[in-house]
């Protein structure tokens, strides 16, 4: 039989943990809704994104309309006005993906707006996941979706013609800061300008579900027909409802390489938080590459099902805009593992 007062002891650190975990918990309440985007543009991008999540819509339609500020911006990073394949042309990329396993993408795709919303008709409209090229145009015309004239952003022709001096066949490094960053970074375009083609977004609803997105114009000045991760499921985004989400930005070869959103979703199912399992996917990438990975930039970011959000990189420069509030939308320096080059070095 226990001593009473020894029983008393028992009740009193029962109640004691009781107290402990109901504080825990309530500390670690679910953050919904919630959207994160890669780069500054996600800010403006985010704003689009929250105009559908603070009414209680859904994560699939706020990530759609997000990404297609950005889109109709027409600068040198995303969208018909940004830097063209080698041959003068812009092909635009893009995928999303839903709550519900359910997938569709565009690559290659020429005189469309809104690549993202064309993706969204690949998904809901066609048995396929992926279509390119003269074929994903005809079913966008088809959809109703207008053919615009090609027209580049004045950043993006002054690089086009820039690097037209030289025709270097050869990829211009995907590495990417915002402006007025002081962070060095490895490489630029022809003009001085940055190589920002992409936004990827993921977010949670206030139902708790998840979907994400993401639309790019691809590297700058890259062979005719390269496409890079942004329009492949698994790659470039991946959206799992039981578990969360995740995108990608950076050179595009090197997270196809890992099907790298899909391995931070991977990560996080094993209880990994975000920031961690995005860093485990940028070691991945790096133990891949060696000493070729600090001529590269690759940045992940992610959402958990309790709203719990990270990003992390190969190299300083990248960062990611996040927003769960009307007051609340920031811009945060992603964490990398490789230390800046010195100039000259």
């Amino acid at each position: 039989m226990l001593h009473r007062r020894r029983f008393l002891q028992m009740g009193s650190l029962g109640l004691t943990s009781f107290s402990f975990l109901s504080f825990k918990n309530a500390a670690s309440a679910i953050r919904k809704p919630i959207v994160i985007s890669t780069w500054d543009a996600g800010i403006n991008a985010n704003k689009g994104a929250w105009k559908v999540l603070r009414s209680g819509g859904r994560a699939l339609d706020a990530v759609e309309q997000g990404v297609m500020v950005t889109e109709a911006e027409q600068s040198c990073c995303v969208g018909l006005g940004a830097n063209p394949d080698r041959e003068g042309i812009v092909t635009l990329d893009a995928c999303i993906m839903d709550e519900y396993f359910n997938c569709g993408g565009v690559a290659a795709l020429e005189r469309i707006k809104h690549p993202i919303s064309v993706a969204r008709r690949v998904m809901e409209k066609t048995p396929h996941v992926l279509l390119v090229g003269e074929g994903a145009q005809q079913f966008a015309v088809a959809e109703g979706f207008p053919l615009e004239e090609q027209k580049l952003s004045e950043d993006a022709e002054k690089s086009y013609k820039e690097w037209l001096k030289k025709s270097e066949y050869k990829p211009i490094i995907n590495v990417e800061r915002s402006k007025g960053q002081n962070a060095f970074v490895p490489n630029k375009l022809p003009n001085g300008a940055w190589n920002h083609d992409t936004i990827g977004m993921v977010a949670m609803d206030a139902d708790g579900n998840l979907s994400g997105s993401c639309t790019t114009s691809g590297m700058g000045f890259k062979m005719r027909g390269r496409v890079g991760d942004s329009p492949i499921i698994g790659a470039g985004l991946y959206v799992d409802n039981e578990v969360g989400a995740a995108t990608a930005t950076g050179q595009g070869e090197d997270v196809i390489r890992i099907a790298g959103s899909h391995l931070v979703v991977e990560f996080m199912r094993q209880g990994i938080a975000p920031e961690a399992a995005c860093k485990k996917a940028v070691e991945r990438i790096i133990k891949i590459k060696g000493e070729k990975a600090k001529e590269i930039q690759v940045g992940f970011i992610a959402i958990n099902k309790q709203g719990e959000y990270g990003g992390y990189c190969i190299q300083k420069g990248f960062n990611f805009a996040v927003c769960y509030g009307d007051d609340h939308n920031e811009l945060i320096d992603g964490k990398y593992i490789l230390p800046p080059t010195p100039k000259g070095g």
